[in-house]
């Protein structure tokens, strides 16, 4: 690794520790309560759910945009977990790995599936795209609070999240054909 990469790791690694001491002096518990139901928002469950209602809605586009955004950002996420290996955080209030899903900390696969939602409603006419934002915010900010993720996991999910709806959103107003039943309209019509 050359210096300046592993003086900005250094930095990195620094910063998440400070994070992590300030949350810890942080937690109470009515916050952790909080905490812990708002961050099952963002999990592959809740997902599916949001996704289903989203289609029950009738917003075909949103779900057009955000199922294969999920499942790209799912897949990276995944793959980055088992290539890094990454170990969570000292003290978590809960950790996600007992269901097999979730092994390591690195990156936060909630953060990703909440920003894709976030960006999904931010193109939206019909999602209220300030209250999806702020609980996407929330739910990356739980996260961090639960002892789940470092800072730079959740930074590094956020990003995931949204470079796949953006690789989406691109691949779909280049192929408008790619879309059912909008051979002569493009996402950037919306």
């Amino acid at each position: 690794m050359t210096q300046p990469l592993a003086w900005l790791l250094r930095q990195i690694l620094a910063l998440d520790a400070l994070v992590v001491d300030l949350i810890l002096a942080l937690r109470f518990p009515l916050l952790t309560k909080l905490m812990t139901s708002v961050t099952g928002l963002g999990s592959a469950s809740a997902a599916v759910v949001l996704l289903g209602v989203c289609y029950l809605a009738g917003w075909r586009r949103e779900v057009w945009v955000a199922a294969p955004a999920l499942l790209l950002s799912g897949v990276v996420v995944a793959s980055l977990m088992a290539y890094v290996g990454r170990p969570f955080p000292p003290q978590p209030v809960c950790v996600t790995s007992a269901t097999g899903l979730a092994p390591h900390s690195f990156p936060s696969g909630h953060a990703a599936a909440v920003t894709v939602f976030a960006l999904v409603a931010r193109h939206s006419k019909s999602l209220p795209a300030a209250p999806v934002a702020g609980l996407a915010a929330l739910v990356a900010f739980s996260r961090l609070y639960l002892g789940t993720h470092f800072l730079s996991d959740t930074v590094a999910g956020v990003a995931i999240g949204a470079a796949a709806v953006v690789i989406v959103r691109a691949f779909l107003v280049h192929r408008p054909d790619a879309r059912p039943g909008s051979s002569h309209q493009t996402l950037s019509d919306d």
